[in-house]
């Protein structure tokens, strides 16, 4: 199943709904006792209930006048009556509240599973997928294990149950032809029911497809609220929002109207399948054959009968719905991470951070090469620069070492240890990123710097600001480190949420940095600052800089020079401006640049 695959478009006619029931089972294997508990309680209750129209017709026959001249208070059949009523309610209620720790921790279990698989899952996949419809897939997948449950124990097995114990009382007791009359409107009203619900499933699959897209449509312009105004495309977006939303209700009517057609359906076959037993039970009691006992009896089992069967329907259709979106779920959980820790992989045993790129191919798909024969090494507390035009295969490099891709060709070491050898929780451990894009939690600038180190002290997370020139700026704040940042970052500048990255990644103080265009929302003063504060923090690491602004990396050990995903020159700044090649001419450009700049502030 390739990452882009829609999953709110699988057909319900594809699913093994079997196999996933199976693979939900392990969930419910906590609690197994209350399980048991839950369908004890479920039996006795349906005993008790099925005991009541029992009770009733020997309470009937006992206060017939036309069969005794004195009639006695029959007060244990009335006290034993008022027992079974209360003692199926008891039951049915003891069922509930032992099964609802069963129900809410498979729920729990399996929500955090979907959350890790989706952590382990490859950044191809993320970069591909739809967060709304993804979010909403989710959302549906989980809650229908708790439908799913909630039906079978509490609709399902309790309505067979049931079946079964009044089949056994009316074929002992009674005449066959009752329990063929049942069984005929019975096996009628279930064929009818799957048969229209069957027909009427298209419909709900497309109310799921246009409702998962409907929330990504209106997720996807949330997010980009900037970009949306400054386009002014506000009715735009709402407009396609509204246009899904438009096919969704088209299809929600549809849904609405079949199912009435369903309903009244189910109602006339029930209604000719009553009437013939009653029309029986009256006849036996105008022969002398039936007590009125008996008449009560058969309309009581009747009654307790199909009034589950009325919601058949419902069940039926709430079943597979829930079958559907679990079988969506299911789908993603099952899908296999393109990165994988290899069987024999042990965590990385850092010596000096030395890296290693021999010889590395890389392309994202087949008709596009992004590095080509790439080899360079970064000795251990080095600093090497990699520049080139956009497009160049740079940040690649960044990804690719922190094994969110594997190499097509070549080998990544770090102190002589392929990267694919070894654990990636260890290998991220030791590198520390300063992102070209930084994206922030929706939470306080305290947890944003701490989320490097999450039991670190504040006065660790103070000197990290402070090293990264923001502790003073947090300081002016009204409500200082306790200051929410808001969706992605949202309500500060860009240079201040780049000096929230540049301090986090000085609290977590890996052996391995990478600073990914670290000063590129920076002015020329603060950039300033911060390349002396970067500085500082990579005096005694491996340090890899991707950098555009060549004057941020003239004090590089080593620059690389990338065009079209290969290195085509390298060496010092000095060494490379007297090979009078590419980067001679990159850093000429950017130095008039920056005198036109200055022309202009100046004017």
């Amino acid at each position: 199943m390739s990452p882009n695959t829609p999953f709110t478009e699988a057909p319900h006619r594809n699913r093994s709904d079997f196999k996933n029931l199976r693979a939900v089972a392990p969930f419910l294997t906590d609690y197994i006792g209350r399980v048991i508990i839950a369908l004890s309680c479920l039996i006795l209750a349906k005993f008790a209930n099925v005991g009541i129209p029992l009770a009733l017709k020997e309470i009937i026959d006992a206060l017939d006048i036309s069969k005794q001249n004195i009639i006695v208070l029959p007060i244990a059949l009335l006290l034993g009556y008022g027992a079974l009523r209360l003692g199926s309610a008891l039951f049915n209620e003891l069922r509930d509240s032992i099964f609802a720790r069963v129900r809410y921790r498979a729920m729990r279990r399996l929500s955090a599973r979907l959350l890790d698989h989706l952590y382990s899952l490859a950044l191809r996949f993320h970069l591909e997928r739809q967060t709304g419809a993804i979010s909403r897939d989710l959302d549906r997948g989980t809650r229908s294990v708790s439908t799913l449950l909630n039906y079978l124990t509490f609709s399902i097995l309790p309505t067979i149950a049931e079946f079964a114990l009044v089949t056994v009382i009316l074929f002992i007791n009674y005449e066959i032809k009752f329990l063929i009359v049942i069984f005929v409107t019975v096996i009628i009203y279930v064929g009818f029911t799957l048969a229209m619900s069957e027909w009427r499933m298209h419909f709900r699959h497309s109310m799921n497809k246009l409702d998962s897209e409907a929330n990504s449509q209106a997720i996807d312009g949330l997010i980009n609220y900037e970009t949306v105004k400054y386009f002014g495309n506000e009715a735009y977006e709402v407009a396609q929002y509204d246009t899904t939303l438009n096919a969704w209700e088209n299809d929600a009517v549809k849904s609405q109207t079949s199912m009435s057609a369903l309903n009244f359906g189910q109602s006339i076959i029930i209604a000719v399948g009553a009437t013939i037993i009653m029309i029986y039970a009256s006849q036996g009691v105008v022969d002398g054959d039936l007590t009125l006992g008996d008449l009560v009896l058969i309309n009581a089992f009747l009654l307790q009968l199909f009034i589950p069967l009325g919601f058949l329907g419902i069940i039926y259709r709430q079943t597979i719905h829930s079958l559907a979106d679990m079988d969506l779920m299911l789908k993603l959980l099952n899908q296999e991470p393109e990165i994988k820790d290899s069987k024999n992989a042990n965590s990385i045993e850092l010596k000096k951070g030395e890296i290693q790129f021999k010889h590395v191919d890389f392309n994202y798909n087949e008709n596009r090469e992004i590095l080509n024969d790439v080899n360079f090494s970064i000795p251990p507390g080095n600093k090497v620069a990699v520049v080139g035009p956009s497009g160049a295969g740079k940040s690649t490099l960044v990804r690719l070492l922190f094994r969110f891709y594997d190499v097509n060709n070549g080998q990544i070491m770090i102190d002589g240890q392929d990267i694919r050898d070894v654990t990636q929780a260890s290998l991220r451990n030791i590198i520390g990123i300063v992102p070209q894009d930084t994206v922030l939690f929706n939470n306080s600038i305290y947890y944003n710097i701490g989320y490097a180190k999450p039991n670190a002290g504040k006065d660790e997370i103070i000197a990290a600001a402070r090293m990264a020139h923001i502790h003073e700026f947090i300081e002016t704040l009204p409500e200082g480190y306790d200051t929410v940042v808001g969706e992605r970052g949202l309500k500060l500048s860009g240079g201040e949420k780049q000096r929230i990255a540049i301090a986090r990644v000085v609290l977590k103080n890996p052996k391995i940095l990478i600073f990914d265009e670290a000063t590129s929302a920076l002015d020329s003063k603060s950039e300033q600052a911060i390349l002396s504060a970067l500085k500082e923090v990579a005096m005694h690491h491996s340090t890899l800089v991707i950098a555009h602004r060549l004057s941020t990396v003239v004090d590089a050990d080593k620059i690389l020079v990338m065009e079209n995903g290969r290195i085509v020159e390298q060496g010092t700044h000095q060494a490379l401006i007297e090979k009078n090649g590419s980067y001679t001419n990159m850093w000429t450009l950017q130095q008039q640049e920056r005198e036109e700049n200055s022309e202009i502030q100046n004017i």
